[in-house]
């Protein structure tokens, strides 16, 4: 017997076929030609019959087939053959054998034919959506956007696209419809999401409670599992077909050397805007990765850093073709690559209305330095940072004066981290150091000059620190006004109230979590961990940072401050939660300890809580710390410039606030696209005497200023107000109704027996999962499934609660982020990709026979032959998927489209009259072959008028691909005239493939006997 870890290979076909093959196996096989196996169909090998699930020509080993057992010896097991090792026998559907239906209503019939519907794959012309409507989400049109423009044949040959939506608009429920579409389209059976490590189980936790799309979690708890599974030293992704993984696991050596032998029909790379700098590991394994998927979906709200080149490499990644000059593109050659749109966007803006509460200010806090601040300040205006800029600072390093400012801005205990680590810097490489200061000095400057110079830094800093640490708790006064300020919001023992408080400074969080607490009246325990007293609060208060908050660490603390009885009150953290984070669910005040000397980084710390799905007004706050010592005085307006918050900070928070309201984005603002980027460019204009002002008009009119139209709202305008749907043919009334005949049929006598099922009043299902479905659960979470209970345990089976109904899925969802313990619901919601379905739907198909079609008694005039034709393209996808009704005189037989209507009209429904076909048969098996003839012929004469259509849908892409080719000769890529050619070559290449069609594959799914033909039937 076949083994079940066979599922889902990707680049092991050897491994898999040494596990299966006898000795005396075959060498060459017969294969099926350009057609593929479709979906659906049933197929002969080893002398077993089985159910094809998905095929793919793989080259030399033929084409790569998917299949479920359906013959007693293999029934269930999951299987991957090739062609060119197995004989793989199509069933000649003349030779169907046709079998009498004497279930009840000819319920075993009908859920045959609705089976074979949702097994059958989307053809690739059809580019509506076919499962919008189904998923745990709101019907927010601006979030089925992404996934219309990526399955668009005309824009798109293959689904690529980059999602740049601002902060907070929902890429991972835009990411969640478009995997769920190539699920249904089978083209995407194989998916690996990429994360950041801090978002990972968010992102996962997503997928399955809106989508019901499992991933299996490749983090340090998740390699340990998977090394409990599968043999030593083989591919992790031959044995999980979908995947999350963070990118600095992936990168590591455990993965590294098997990516080069997987292939993907998907894959989604998160925050993408990390990829893109040419030369590092991360832009390679970006690059490795775009090579061996089909699908590749790049989603970053700020998606590349102000260079052309950088935004060129990300575009080249979904379309090699795409980009001519990577120095010099226009928007419009891109659009149909990517997509952008702001909170103002005018579809974004209605779809939004009651699911996103508009924006409160960004109130400034003035707060007055207190005596001994005064005096840090007053050494910073005089020795590190004078008043006049052409007299020189205390420090050759131009940078280092602006660091302790910035560092003193956000509190003394981060002023004396900084001192400290300049010391030791000075102290470590006092020579070679000072060399390497902003302003180089020449090679002839005396080595005892460069001493001297080192000396009166250091004698400098160590006056800075003396006047810091005269600085206690109580002199703090950002201190005083941050307790004050959140104990006005309510936050204290006893409340509700949660903040999250940001600072830059690691020093900072940490001063602030231990004395913040103790001033608000939170009680003090013994201290659990001396490296984190703050534990010691009884969980009323977290940290979070990037250096001593392990990945775990943060995605825990993350959840907990997403659970509403969970103690938490006060979330203090670095801008490590600053990208990708979601602290809006129980959450809607922030404040800002100190302000980053970034737009962008604003603006992401404001995303946190301002986002999709937030019901409250967020609310922002900044400490500014103000100075009454003069400084400079503005060359252009004559007024005073302060050294202190209002310098900087105070500013940018009111432009980030008027860029959120007008332009919808900072980005636009500055003509930069990365925070550090934007914080030095910033930084060397005050060095050079300049204001904020002024630094971001420069900035605006530099060279990246072309780079904010591509930015801008792209795509933010549709073609069409509604976003398209697909036509699929259905004969239930709902997913809900199919899955209860289901079970009635396949778990006979009884589903509540046979599982164990209990049916809740309020739309609960539970049930105990069979052996076969638990291997499919398995992707889940480990902590999930024991959590939920749903694998077996030594004392108790396993128990899966499901519903198909959205308001007690939403409703429990709510009630998970409202508990204590964990924000997994405890109810699954069923959509139409979700695994109990698929397990469900299987089981059906194989409740008709090997070869058989059954016959039902319905209101039809002649026997009617229900048929379905697929063909497919060179890469087995179905180019045409036809359902067909042949009936008439045999002489005169017509097809008519069989469509939802069509067979209300024939009276195929719960209300059949159920009597069993006729015993003999013989009269309609004779007819059978003409039928099929009769319908093979009606797709031929489709196929030849699809050729028409799909070359006039593909003439687009190969009149970009051709321009981009005569463009590219004469850039200045560097790419060379073989490369461009073979670039153009691979693109044509893949368009010619999605042209072909291969020969008509045919399936007798069932006949339609007239009522007043049966003989000796039954009421049933």
């Amino acid at each position: 017997m076949l083994s079940v870890e066979a599922e889902a290979v990707g680049g092991q076909g050897d491994e898999v076929w040494d596990a299966w093959a006898p000795e005396d196996a075959p060498t060459s096989r017969r294969t099926s030609g350009a057609s593929g196996y479709a979906p659906g169909s049933q197929v002969l090998i080893r002398d077993e019959l089985w159910l094809v699930r998905n095929s793919k020509d793989v080259g030399k080993d033929g084409w790569m087939v998917e299949v479920t057992g359906i013959s007693s010896f293999v029934r269930g097991t999951d299987a991957v053959f090739y062609s060119r090792l197995d004989a793989i026998q199509v069933l000649d559907p003349r030779e169907t054998r046709l079998v009498p239906d004497d279930s009840p209503n000819h319920r075993r019939g009908r859920l045959f034919l609705e089976a074979v519907m949702r097994k059958t794959f989307l053809p690739q012309t059809e580019h509506g959506l076919a499962l919008a409507d189904g998923f745990l989400m709101d019907q927010q049109v601006h979030q089925l956007r992404p996934a219309e423009l990526a399955l668009s044949l005309e824009k798109n040959p293959q689904p690529r696209i980059l999602i740049a939506d601002v902060v907070g608009l929902g890429k991972t429920l835009e990411i969640g419809v478009l995997l769920a579409e190539l699920i249904r389209r089978g083209r995407g059976e194989r998916i690996l999401v990429v994360t950041p490590q801090h978002v990972l189980e968010q992102f996962q936790r997503e997928l399955w409670t809106r989508f019901a799309i499992p991933l299996v979690r490749l983090d340090s708890t998740g390699i340990q599992r998977i090394q409990q599974d599968i043999p030593a030293g083989r591919n992790p992704f031959a044995y999980f077909k979908r995947a999350i993984i963070s990118v600095d696991t992936l990168k590591s050596d455990v993965y590294a050397h098997h990516l080069e032998h997987t292939n993907w029909d998907a894959v989604v790379i998160d925050e993408s805007h990390n990829l893109v700098n040419r030369g590092t590991k991360n832009n390679e394994l970006a690059r490795l990765l775009a090579r061996k998927t089909d699908a590749l979906v790049l989603a970053s709200a700020t998606p590349h850093n102000g260079r052309a080149e950088s935004f060129a490499e990300l575009i080249k990644m979904l379309d090699e073709a795409a980009i001519a000059n990577p120095s010099k593109y226009e928007v419009k050659d891109l659009e149909h690559l990517y997509i952008r749109r702001t909170k103002t966007t005018a579809e974004v803006r209605d779809s939004l209305k009651g699911a996103w509460a508009d924006r409160g200010p960004s109130q400034p806090i003035h707060v007055a330095a207190g005596e001994k601040e005064l005096a840090v300040f007053q050494e910073l205006a005089t020795r590190w940072i004078p008043a006049d800029p052409d007299q020189p600072s205390v420090s050759r390093h131009q940078l280092v004066p602006y660091q302790l400012l910035k560092s003193f801005l956000s509190s003394h205990k981060a002023l004396l981290e900084t001192v400290k680590t300049r010391l030791k810097t000075l102290d470590k490489q006092p020579t070679a150091e000072s060399a390497r200061g902003g302003q180089r000095p020449a090679r002839s400057v005396d080595p005892a000059v460069r001493e001297a110079a080192r000396q009166a830094e250091r004698a400098a800093l160590l006056d800075l620190r003396d006047v810091a640490e005269r600085i206690q708790d109580n002199d703090s006064a950002k201190l005083a006004a941050l307790v004050d300020e959140l104990r006005a919001m309510g936050v204290g023992p006893g409340s509700e109230t949660r903040v999250v408080v940001f600072s830059e400074r690691i020093p900072t969080l940490k001063w602030l979590a231990e004395a913040a607490p103790t001033a608000l009246g939170f009680r003090r325990g013994a201290d659990p961990d001396e490296n984190k007293p703050w534990l010691a609060f009884g969980g009323a208060v977290q940290v979070m940072h990037g250096d001593a908050t392990s990945d775990e660490e943060q995605q825990a603390i993350v959840e907990k401050f997403g659970l509403r009885d969970d103690p938490v009150r006060i979330l203090f953290t670095g801008d490590v939660a600053s990208e990708g984070v979601n602290l809006h669910q129980q959450c809607h005040r922030l404040i800002h300890f100190d302000l980053p000397w970034s737009l962008i980084r604003i603006e992401q710390r404001n995303g946190r809580i301002d986002r999709y799905g937030q019901q409250h007004r967020p609310e922002f706050r900044a400490l500014i710390l103000t100075s009454d010592i003069p400084w400079r005085t503005d060359e252009t307006t004559g007024e005073p410039r302060t050294l202190d918050d209002r310098l900087v900070g105070e500013k940018l928070l009111k432009r980030e606030e008027e860029a959120h309201k007008i332009e919808g984005s900072v980005e636009a603002v500055t003509g930069l696209y990365r925070a550090k980027e934007e914080e030095n460019r910033l930084t060397q204009d005050l060095i050079a005497g300049r204001t904020v002002e002024e630094s971001i008009k420069q900035s605006q009119q530099g060279g990246a200023a072309f780079l904010s139209g591509l930015l801008g709202q792209v795509g933010a305008v549709p073609e069409h107000p509604e976003v398209r749907r697909a036509y699929v043919p259905r004969l239930f009334s709902s997913t809900a109704d199919y899955f209860d005949e289901a079970l009635r049929q396949v778990c006979r006598p009884n589903p509540e027996d046979q599982l164990s099922m209990r049916r809740d009043d309020d739309g609960t299902i539970a049930f105990e999962p069979p052996r076969d479905l638990l291997y499919r659960l398995k992707a889940l979470p480990k902590s999930y499934l024991d959590e939920q209970r749903i694998m077996p345990r030594k004392t108790e089976p396993g128990r899966m609660r499901i519903t198909f109904s959205r308001d007690l899925a939403d409703r429990r969802l709510k009630a998970a982020r409202e508990s204590s313990k964990s924000q997994w619901p405890n109810v699954s919601y069923v959509t139409d990709v979700h695994p109990v379905l698929d397990w469900l739907t299987d089981k059906v198909l194989v409740e008709i026979g090997r070869h058989q079609a059954p016959v039902l008694a319905a209101s039809v005039n002649s026997p009617t032959f229900l048929v379905q034709g697929i063909c497919s393209n060179a890469l087995g996808r179905p180019t045409i998927v036809e359902w067909m009704a042949v009936h008439g005189e045999p002489h005169d037989l017509q097809v008519t489209p069989l469509t939802p209507e069509v067979l209300e009209d024939y009276g195929v429904g719960s209300t059949m009259p159920g009597r069993a076909a006729p015993r003999d048969l013989s009269g309609l098996t004779e007819l059978v072959p003409a039928a099929i003839d009769r319908a093979e012929q009606h797709l031929r004469d489709l196929k030849e008028a699809y050729g028409e259509e799909i070359e006039a849908v593909l003439a687009p892409s190969r009149k970009r691909v051709v321009h981009w080719q005569q463009e590219a000769m004469f850039s200045s890529d560097g790419t060379g005239k073989r490369g461009v050619n073979l670039s153009a070559s691979r693109r044509l290449s893949l368009l010619n493939s999605l042209q072909t069609t291969g020969e008509p594959m045919l399936r007798l799914l069932a006949v339609l006997e007239p009522l007043n033909a049966v003989e000796g039937g039954t009421d049933r």
